[in-house]
């Protein structure tokens, strides 16, 4: 995990986050990490991983489209996160 980079976007209603998501996984060569979280009152997010400038530009797009059907709350690009913070994350969608 330390070599990837982890991307979250995070919006109020699940119809923008996956306009969002679906731009995200499009604009660069990026893997979405699991399923899409709900946190309550229509808060929901999608975590990307991939190489610190494709989540970047990955994270823009999708925030962009996002804003667009809906109302963005955050999103959040780091760059190496501690080997320790993959025991929190969901486990990496398998490829198809």
């Amino acid at each position: 995990m330390a070599q990837q980079a982890l991307g979250i976007l995070e919006t109020k209603g699940l119809a923008c986050l996956v306009a969002g998501t679906d731009a995200m996984l499009k604009a660069a060569d990026v893997t979405l990490v699991g399923p899409m979280k709900s946190v309550g009152s229509a808060m929901v997010s999608a975590m990307i991983q991939g190489d610190v400038a494709a989540v970047k530009a990955s994270i823009e797009v999708g925030s962009q489209v996002a804003s667009e059907q809906g109302q963005v709350v955050s999103v959040q690009v780091i760059p190496r996160p501690h080997d320790e913070v993959a025991a929190i994350l969901p486990k990496a969608a398998p490829k198809k």
